[in-house]
């Protein structure tokens, strides 16, 4: 059992170079095991909160996702793919983020109706994308070794944090902390959204442009998590809505809480992943589990708005 006096020491010595004797077993498994799944709870919890509420605001709808536009579909069938093919962490992160990116265009391109795309339509683009790439996944599992590969896969997609390294941080953590800036910047224009493109083009805005740099954002926060993780339901749809009942719905509000909310929910989550029993269950079970008894809850006692 490790306390907080000798994890206070480990940080003391690792960050600011303190020079008191740590026993090697508390530093390996609070710098090597402990503060890696930490800091990614903490990225991806802040960054799907944050791309889920973005995602409500821009298509005005309360049960939007960063699932919507079929991204974590597409991410998901390229990290199977990248286990399929090599057991390298970087070649698993990059296959995710590109057919993550991938889904998105793909998306785009189902939704251009004469050059044009409705909120509508890319609404109903992502569904086909996400049926798409599920049957891909579902391809990669038929055709995986049963014996190696497939279990390696059907753990993955189920969300985990146990393999994380500073490695595996290092390369996907920018693109979360990116987008969720570039969100948390944006988040007094997304109000702009639920005006129609006559009164923003008044007020000197692009709607075209905004929408779009909305979804690259989130695009590259889902993509990136999932590419780390796995994929995790329910973050993106639950915490917007509790932040929603907490200080409304202007997102100059919603986004900061939501960060902070999010952040926090999924560190309990994948501390309760890891000691509820002897073996680590799966946090897509845990969030669904949790998550949606709860939305039950919210939709009752809200009937189904925002206010």
């Amino acid at each position: 059992m490790i306390g907080p006096k000798e994890v206070m020491d480990v940080l003391l010595q690792k960050v600011f170079g303190m020079a008191k004797e740590v026993p090697d077993m508390h530093l390996s498994v609070v710098w090597n095991v402990r503060l890696p799944r930490i800091l990614l709870a903490l990225l991806v919890g802040a960054g799907l909160s944050t791309a889920g509420a973005a995602f409500q605001g821009l298509f005005s709808n309360p049960l939007a996702t960063p699932d919507t536009l079929g991204v974590a579909a597409g991410a998901s069938f390229g990290a199977a793919l990248g286990i399929l093919m090599s057991d390298s962490i970087f070649t698993i992160q990059i296959f995710s983020v590109v057919f993550g990116v991938a889904a998105v265009a793909l998306t785009y391109s189902i939704s251009k109706i004469k050059g044009k795309s409705t909120i509508l339509m890319v609404v109903l683009g992502g569904m086909v994308t996400s049926a798409f790439f599920q049957a891909l996944i579902s391809l990669i599992k038929y055709v995986a070794d049963p014996e190696t590969k497939l279990p390696a896969i059907t753990y993955w997609l189920m969300g985990s944090m146990a393999s994380i390294s500073y490695t595996t941080l290092f390369y996907g953590a920018p693109l979360i902390i990116i987008g969720t800036i570039v969100l948390y910047l944006l988040r007094w224009r997304l109000n702009i959204l639920a005006l129609s493109e006559d009164e923003a083009r008044t007020m000197g805005y692009n709607l075209q442009h905004l929408r779009w740099l909305v979804i690259l954002a989130s695009t590259a926060v889902t993509a990136s998590a999932v590419s780390m993780c796995g994929q995790i339901g329910w973050v993106g749809l639950l915490i917007p809505h509790i932040t929603r009942m907490l200080v409304g719905t202007n997102n100059q509000k919603v986004i900061p809480v939501s960060i902070s909310l999010g952040a926090c929910y999924m560190v309990i989550i994948d501390t309760l992943a890891r000691s509820a029993t002897s073996a680590e269950i799966p946090l897509s079970i845990l969030t669904a589990l949790i998550g949606a008894p709860f939305f039950a809850y919210l939709l009752r006692k809200t009937g189904g708005g925002w206010a």
